[in-house]
């Protein structure tokens, strides 16, 4: 079993394949950050950079120039490129002299501009067109869960501090903690789109000397063209001072953004799977679906485990990006951007595919009433003792004395629980004591569980009103938008 592996053979499966784009990366998300987006991005930009100095008077620009690099914006020899990337080791030139070839610009592309005028600048534009991908699946997958609590707002449910039965919730109460967290993303995606400025025409170092030069010596023309390049892109900001990349801070504060709705995520499925696991909630499970290859009966939370797997590695990457901008030397050093090459895109396609099977969870995620009342009505006999002392008092009975007894019979219940494994006899014990008499008729009605959750209906129907309602409005045109495709579930 040791002999060397045939060089003829899986000849189409030798290479390494990322995951994250093979097996779970949608195509809407893989193809923002794919090459035919980047280098259309970059021929754009270099567009937008001759169109705009063109407008500001230089002449040596001609409109047929301009029209033949329009023309050939989507005809790439990526070929071509490769080869040119080999002789001059240099990925942005290769690529100059790709789109010159095919057009009478050569002399005229990237006029004043450094390489990361298009790589910087293409960076930006893509988190923004990812960040808009990521605001729809979010704002989709509030929608969902906006229906999932309005349909158990006053299911009760027992609440859990530490794991251990608390005071009575809703079902539908609980999924708006998940729905909260989703909108506090949703509100730092917002954030993110507006306040997310483009570098502009910095030039080398940032004091933008080659376009000063170029325009001799006219600063109002420079400001300009800093200013007309990123409208012609879609941007309402530039940054107002750079070395020669954007500041890399962008960077953290774009993957905290995704790190903090992979926190949301992870807590929601972290939250299912515990309810799994006591038969209350379970994701959707497909008819020929196999949860275990040894235990043929086991309905395993297969998505909420691959939600937490990736929101776990989303959550660190902005370590990586404040390592990044806090060494970067002076107004530029390369060892960035290796580093970026990886975790800029790679945190949008998990963070896609996250909220891809988030939405796909709460969209079928199927609740067991019985389950969940037969778990109330174990523990709700405790919670009730004091509404049912309360009510004796009422009715002439001495609080000591009643609590004294409702101790000692929760003690015996509790024993009868742990000790033999039956059901939780406390009602019992009190509906045959004398001390209780007075309410022995109304047993019943006092541990009803709607009378112990609370304000918990009424808060979801306020949350859903107040705060859910008008996002959701706002963002009414986003709603009905079918995903391209989706992810294996």
């Amino acid at each position: 079993m040791n002999e060397p592996f045939p060089e003829d053979s899986l000849i189409d499966h030798k290479t390494y394949e990322h995951p994250l784009v093979k097996r779970y990366a949608t195509k809407e998300m893989s193809f923002i950050f794919s090459p035919a987006m980047k280098f259309t991005t970059w021929r754009k930009l270099w567009i937008a950079l001759a169109t705009a100095e063109q407008e500001l008077g230089i002449d040596i620009i001609t409109d047929e120039q301009l029209s033949q690099m329009r023309d050939k914006l989507y005809e790439i020899d990526f070929d071509f490129a490769a080869e040119k990337e080999k002789e001059f080791r240099h990925d942005v030139m290769a690529h100059v002299h790709a789109f010159g070839e095919e057009t009478s610009a050569m002399p005229i592309i990237h006029l004043g501009a450094t390489s990361c005028y298009v790589t910087d600048n293409t960076d930006l534009i893509q988190m923004k067109e990812a960040l808009i991908l990521i605001k729809r699946k979010l704002v989709q997958t509030i929608h969902i869960l906006k229906e999932f609590a309005v349909k158990y707002r006053d299911l009760p449910t027992l609440g859990f501090t530490h794991y251990q039965p608390a005071q009575l919730t809703t079902v539908g109460k609980r999924c708006t903690l998940w729905m909260q967290d989703l909108l506090l993303d949703l509100y730092k995606v917002d954030q993110g789109i507006t306040d997310l400025p483009m570098r502009g025409a910095k030039g080398t170092t940032g004091t933008q000397a080659s376009f000063l030069e170029l325009f001799d010596g006219d600063h109002e023309k420079v400001k300009s063209l800093d200013r007309r390049v990123s409208e012609l892109m879609g941007f309402d900001k530039v940054i107002p001072v750079s070395g020669q990349t954007y500041t890399r801070k962008i960077d953290y504060n774009i993957l905290s953004i995704l790190s903090g709705i992979g926190q949301s995520a992870y807590k929601m499925t972290g939250d299912i799977r515990l309810l799994s696991n006591l038969k209350e909630i379970e994701e959707p499970f497909a008819n020929t679906q196999i949860g275990s290859s040894a235990m043929a009966y086991k309905r395993n939370p297969m998505r909420s485990e691959r939600v937490g797997s990736l929101a776990r590695y989303i959550m660190g990457l902005p370590n990586m990006a404040a390592n990044t901008s806090a060494n970067q030397w002076f107004e530029r050093t390369l060892d960035d951007s290796a580093i970026r090459r990886i975790y800029i895109p790679e945190g949008f396609l998990a963070t896609d595919v996250v909220l891809t099977l988030l939405s796909n969870i709460a969209d079928s995620l199927h609740v067991w009433p019985n389950v969940v009342t037969t778990h109330v009505m174990a523990e709700l006999p405790f919670m009730a003792t004091e509404v049912i002392l309360m009510e004796c008092v009422k009715k002439g009975g001495d609080r000591q004395e009643l609590h004294e007894a409702i101790r000692v019979h929760s003690m015996s219940a509790g024993r009868v629980v742990k000790d033999e494994g039956k059901p939780n006899d406390l009602l019992e014990r009190i509906a045959k004591d004398p001390l209780f008499a007075s309410v022995h008729d109304d047993l019943e009605r006092l541990i009803n569980p709607l009378l112990f959750v609370g304000r918990a209906p009424e808060q979801v129907d306020e949350f859903i009103t107040e705060e859910i309602n008008q996002v959701l409005e706002e963002n009414i045109d986003i709603l009905d938008i079918d995903s391209v495709d989706g992810v294996e579930l």
